[in-house]
């Protein structure tokens, strides 16, 4: 659920209270990375980046990773619609609160979007973008088309048909090799999947971003899996097309978790990527 050394809670409204981690770096401090997670039955940050943090921290950086609402150990309201708009709002809250002025964000899939989203809204607080397989540059219609949305949302949380094998079944499709869904990577989802409920993926609306990418100045490094039964891997294309200043790498014989399947490659060229002034 997290390394359960520095759990934190910020009160952003009397909807949402935010959980978060907070990982100072373990050399001379050269910037802010805040972790933000991709959606599904039992995410939170510390199950999408725990094989990440510790490089960062070892190179430098002080890492935040936080529960978005709907998710992990946040504040899950039922009376809100989960938009973009509030999801990136809750992000600002979160880095309004850490007092620093800029920040790179590390995102994936639904993370993705609100890193995409937090430098549209907000430019000033974004420094670099690390995105893998992001959301929000297609339209609905194309995500519902992919196998693992469609088996994502097969069986509502909750419900007495969704079982932790139907979970088990479900990561399996996250990956190219199922060698990377361990048995407690499932019993970590699952712990979190009994205190989740349907209504944020039900109300959850991410529109396409594609023709407002070319506003966004700041560097961006995208990775994507050939794999991707989540988000097509032709949104590379689309990054490179419409953003002013972005690389990619697509991986082959790899799925919609990058950061988990080629961890040790991921974070090399990450902390490469953010080495560059």
């Amino acid at each position: 659920m997290s390394d359960n050394n520095s759990s934190q809670y910020l009160t952003v409204s009397d909807r949402v209270t935010l959980h978060y981690t907070d990982h100072p770096a373990q050399s001379d401090q050269f910037g802010v990375v805040v972790f933000v997670h991709g959606s599904g039955p039992g995410a939170s940050g510390w199950s999408n980046f725990k094989h990440n943090v510790a490089a960062f921290q070892s190179a430098g950086y002080r890492c935040i990773v936080f529960d978005q609402p709907g998710y992990g150990l946040s504040s899950k309201p039922t009376d809100v619609d989960h938009t973009l708009d509030f999801f990136v709002a809750q992000l600002n809250a979160l880095i309004e609160h850490i007092h620093v002025d800029q920040v790179t964000l590390v995102g994936n899939s639904l993370g993705g979007a609100v890193a995409l989203g937090m430098a549209l809204q907000y430019p000033h607080r974004v420094h670099k973008l690390i995105l893998m397989a992001p959301g929000g540059i297609e339209e609905r219609v194309t995500y519902f088309q992919c196998e693992g949305i469609q088996e994502m949302v097969k069986y509502p949380m909750g419900s007495p048909e969704f079982t932790k094998t139907v979970l088990a079944d479900l990561l399996t499709l996250l990956v190219y090799d199922s060698k990377h869904v361990t048995q407690s990577l499932i019993d970590e989802r699952w712990e979190i999947l009994q205190i989740q409920n349907p209504h944020v993926l039900a109300s959850m609306s991410i529109p396409n971003l594609t023709d407002q990418l070319h506003r966004i100045p700041h560097p961006i490094s995208v990775f994507w899996g050939t794999n991707d039964k989540f988000c097509p891997a032709s949104g590379t294309q689309t990054l490179l097309d419409h953003c002013p200043n972005v690389r990619a790498q697509v991986l082959n014989k790899c799925g919609h978790w990058v950061m988990i399947e080629y961890a040790d490659y991921f974070n090399r060229m990450c902390l490469d990527f953010l080495s560059e002034r």
